[in-house]
């Protein structure tokens, strides 16, 4: 489990094939700290680092994870949000994130506001029932809080800190971001839609 609570920002340093996925190499500072089989979400997708040393770690990508985020658009080069595992001990300070993405959106817009920073990121529209106006959301790893939300698209405004310690700062319009609904909105909606709830009262 993750909170979305970015701990640092990576850079792509190797991509290649798999048979039917990928496998990364991620320069960060991290890599010293992580031990073979754990988990770190990679802009908000969980992924194993199958291999680390003090400089990188190599975490392979599942056909399916290819499928149904953006990683197979990372290139050499491109910056990743980071964020380890969540210790039993550790301070919660997001939201629940299991780093099991729902879909890809896309930047629509990026538009500065003094210190702060306005996106839209339009989504596809079997998510609509689970993104809630002032509610969180995952986007890239990120939790954030939907500002503003119209059929198709979401409004998230950022403040100075995280737009300097994430990767937003070299997102463009056309990107295309992880989205990662709340869960527990995800619950909810699934018991509404089971009907389970009427049958309970």
């Amino acid at each position: 489990m993750f909170t979305g609570i970015i701990e640092a920002v990576g850079a792509v340093t190797g991509k290649s094939s798999l048979p039917k996925g990928l496998r990364i190499c991620i320069d960060t500072d991290l890599a010293g700290e992580l031990k073979t089989g754990e988990s770190i979400a990679v802009n908000g997708i969980c992924l194993t680092a199958v291999s680390s040393d003090s400089g990188c770690f190599i975490a392979d990508v599942s056909p399916e994870t290819v499928r149904v985020t953006s990683l197979a658009n990372l290139e050499v080069g491109s910056k990743v949000n980071l964020e380890r595992s969540l210790a039993a001990n550790g301070r919660f300070g997001g939201h629940v994130v299991q780093g099991h993405v729902d879909d890809v959106g896309v930047v629509s817009e990026i538009e500065s506001e003094v210190d702060f920073w306005r996106i839209k990121v339009t989504f596809p529209e079997a998510l609509l029932p689970y993104i809630v106006y002032k509610g969180a959301i995952a986007v890239d790893g990120i939790s954030l809080t939907v500002a503003q939300i119209e059929k198709g698209e979401l409004d998230i405004q950022i403040v100075p800190f995280t737009w300097e310690h994430t990767n937003l700062n070299s997102r463009s319009v056309g990107d295309q971001v992880n989205l990662e609904c709340d869960i527990i909105g995800k619950y909810v909606a699934k018991i509404l839609e089971s009907g389970r709830l009427e049958k309970d009262v």
